[in-house]
């Protein structure tokens, strides 16, 4: 089937991504919903930290790109949802209908892993717009997954963290594979989710297989969200980037 890839930037989506393609599929355009006037949404569907390397990603894959704003607005929170003026998932809807209207789509991939909200959330835009969620991770064994990742030359890194046992001042900017073992150790002794789906870190994707180009971060800044002493919240916000050829 021909497939808009949904993408945040994070791991997830970047690994569905070759899922699909792996199981017979073909990516032909990537899809964003960016942040209104903020760097990081308090939102329950979206990743929006490491929004400002979105772009990068089109020429990374030789896909066109399209984005949509979003407020992050969740004005229906129960679990089933129904269509609901100024909702976030509206700008979902918005988004793949644009991409619907300009190409030729007949399925989306979704890096979704754990939330049945996110999950009922774009298939229910997805029954509207008569396509086929792509969920290749959903509910997968999360250290197994993680480690697939790894396996398969997903380069991405920690750009978000906001649980016990994670420090802004250790963790952001370490690559999945050099903060795997202490994921796994905090999973035993706090019960985090090891691919982070309680919201515990973030990622984003510097190169996998799909890319002919690389990402590079040049430049970047961080910002403190909360200094609890018990879990403090940063995240990395990018203000230089650059792609680099492949060998």
């Amino acid at each position: 089937m021909r497939v808009v890839a949904l993408i945040s930037g994070g791991k997830d989506s970047c690994y569905n991504m070759l899922q699909c393609v792996m199981a017979g599929h073909q990516i032909v355009a990537l899809a964003n919903l960016k942040p209104d006037n903020q760097d990081e949404l308090d939102s329950f569907m979206y990743q929006t930290v490491g929004h400002q390397g979105i772009e990068f990603y089109a020429e990374a894959m030789n896909l066109p790109l399209f984005r949509q704003l979003t407020a992050g607005v969740a004005v229906q929170n129960e679990k089933l949802y129904t269509p609901t003026p100024e909702d976030e998932v509206e700008d979902l809807y918005e988004l793949l209908l644009n991409v619907k209207e300009q190409i030729e789509i007949e399925a989306v991939a979704v890096g979704a892993v754990l939330s049945d909200y996110q999950r009922l959330r774009v298939e229910n835009v997805c029954t509207r717009l008569n396509l086929v969620p792509l969920a290749y991770l959903w509910r997968r064994d999360q250290a197994e997954l993680l480690q697939e990742m790894i396996d398969s030359q997903i380069d991405a890194i920690v750009i978000k963290v906001a649980a016990l046992g994670l420090d802004p001042a250790k963790h952001l900017g370490l690559r999945i594979s050099e903060i795997q073992p202490h994921l796994i150790s905090m999973n035993e002794k706090y019960g985090l989710n090891i691919c982070g789906e309680g919201g515990e870190y973030e990622t984003f994707t510097l190169d996998c297989p799909l890319f002919c180009k690389s990402l590079v971060i040049d430049d970047y800044e961080t910002v403190i969200h909360s200094n609890d002493a018990i879990a403090p919240v940063g995240y990395l916000n990018f203000t230089k980037l650059r792609l680099v050829d492949k060998e």
